[in-house]
């Protein structure tokens, strides 16, 4: 993935000014503007409407300077500008502009600057921007990483992110911010958590519970529950092949959770956190769980299964 500490970079560095405006604060802006300038802005038509961007060149092949136009409209998508990061010449950019919530702008910049990448994927370089004065960078950049997180779990394909591969996750995370992690898995699992283990007893990748907690005990509790099913065949219900396409992305309640928590835990917020991941891979074998098996739940209630 592409680092957002390397596109959203400390305010005391310097670029090129990114200005935004909108068609109603064009009429004053370009009063300000030199005769050159707003000839060339003429010349492409650029009124300020949402969606234009102008590339002002210097007088040595440079960029003087980019204009882009916002929606003027009060429910304006503020994460918009963030798509300037791939449209942009290379470079890095310091924003100005009223009306802006530069914080979920410059959010929205490290989001749209997000690669997946590995698997002979070439990651593109993109326009880098200056934090804006006001907004909080580490804040901003905790929650960036942390999406990216989430992104990179659920776009590995599922050969590469089974049950054994989101307890790895989970354990580096909770390395990361000194939180206690243990997993239930084997006669264990199948004893105290029959029905996470039926989901998964027919895959040769062990099915488990995760389960991570973090902060003081006497702390508010926060509980989070987040599905891990790395891929889902359908069991023997199975599904065609075009819903079985995507099953890899199954597990994206997980990788939520595990993404929330690493926001929760980097912020230190006064908390109590627990994070329950049960992790399986639904598959088909001949000790696969059947429509119509009858099964006896951890709270000791039967639950006949309808669809697998």
């Amino acid at each position: 993935m592409t680092a957002s500490s390397s596109v959203l970079l400390a305010g005391k560095s310097t670029g090129v000014n990114l200005h935004l405006l909108d068609e109603k604060s064009w009429s004053s802006f370009k009063r300000q503007l030199a005769t050159a300038t707003l000839a060339w802005a003429d010349a492409h038509g650029f009124r300020g409407m949402a969606g234009q961007v102008l590339v002002v060149p210097g007088t040595k092949g440079n960029v003087e300077r980019v204009l882009a136009g916002v929606s003027c409209d009060a429910d304006r998508d503020p994460f918009a500008v963030g798509k300037l990061c791939k449209t942009l010449p290379p470079g890095t950019y310091a924003v100005s502009g009223d009306g802006v919530d530069f914080r979920l702008l410059a959010l929205g910049w490290c989001l749209e600057a997000y690669a997946f990448g590995g698997y002979g994927k070439k990651i593109p370089t993109v326009a880098k921007l200056v934090c804006p004065s006001g907004v909080d960078r580490t804040d901003v950049l905790r929650c960036a990483e942390a999406t990216a997180f989430v992104r990179d779990l659920v776009n590995a394909p599922a050969s590469d992110m089974g049950p054994d591969e989101l307890e790895q996750a989970a354990r580096t995370l909770a390395k990361a911010h000194r939180a206690t992690l243990s997993v239930t898995k084997g006669k264990a699992l199948e004893k105290n958590f029959p029905m996470v283990h039926a989901v998964g007893r027919a895959s040769s990748r062990e099915p488990r519970l995760i389960d991570l907690s973090w902060g003081r005990l006497q702390a508010p509790r926060v509980t989070l529950v987040g599905k891990g099913v790395c891929f889902d065949t359908g069991g023997l219900d199975i599904k065609p092949a075009s819903g079985m396409l995507l099953m890899k992305k199954d597990m994206g309640g997980a990788a939520n959770v595990l993404g929330l928590a690493q926001m929760i835990m980097g912020a230190k917020l006064p908390v109590r956190l627990r994070v329950l991941i049960p992790a399986v891979e639904n598959a088909i074998s001949g000790n696969a769980f059947r429509p119509g098996d009858v099964l006896r739940s951890r709270k000791g209630l039967s639950v006949e299964i309808g669809n697998t």
